[in-house]
């Protein structure tokens, strides 16, 4: 039986086999089997889906980064005021955070009412359907870079058109309080003076 995967919204994909230039095997996933059935997941690799559901084979290497780090990012974006507007995702050696692209539920909800359509549970009809649909851009991310003093050091996405590019915001520390002085700033003008 050919190797599936359904992705957070709702899309269903199977793993193809290819062959590149030089005759190697290449693996993909797409919307219809193509080439190659793949029945076996091939050693050394292992199933990812990216924030924003793109599925794709990766190496499976052994992550650098403890549970317990995750939990706590994941717990200061929890106590964010707009924490429905992110997502924590873990990739090798960092912990990134990224943020939902244009407005959320009730920013439409509170656009729509000053409008003059103010319908009575908008925002909650509306959820699952912007939800489903959302994409997230990576903003802010803690790198590990001591392993055996479990230091951090943090990078904020530089949205000037000349630099377009990672840059670091703070001096290298303990992730739970790197979290604790940069998520708050998530959204708000302070974001941007991080430097």
């Amino acid at each position: 039986m050919p190797i599936t995967y359904t992705n957070r919204k709702g899309v269903t994909y199977y793993l193809c086999r290819g062959v590149t230039k030089t005759s190697k095997p290449r693996y993909y996933f797409a919307r219809e089997p193509k080439g190659d059935p793949v029945e076996q997941i091939p050693e050394g690799f292992k199933i990812s889906e990216s924030i924003n559901g793109i599925v794709s084979l990766v190496k499976d290497r052994p992550a650098q980064i403890w549970p317990e780090e995750v939990a706590a990012v994941e717990a200061a974006v929890g106590r964010h005021p707009k924490s429905n507007k992110y997502r924590v995702n873990v990739k090798h050696n960092r912990i990134e955070i990224y943020e939902q692209v244009g407005p959320d539920v009730e920013e439409l909800a509170a656009a729509f009412a000053q409008d003059g359509l103010d319908i009575p549970g908008l925002a909650e009809r509306l959820r699952p359907t912007i939800e489903h649909r959302a994409q997230f851009t990576p903003v802010l991310r803690f790198i590990l870079a001591n392993a055996e003093r479990r230091t951090f050091h943090a990078e904020r996405w530089c949205y000037l058109g000349s630099i377009d590019d990672w840059i670091d915001v703070r001096p290298m520390g303990p992730l739970d309080q790197l979290a604790r002085q940069l998520i708050p700033k998530l959204g708000t003008d302070q974001f941007f003076e991080l430097f």
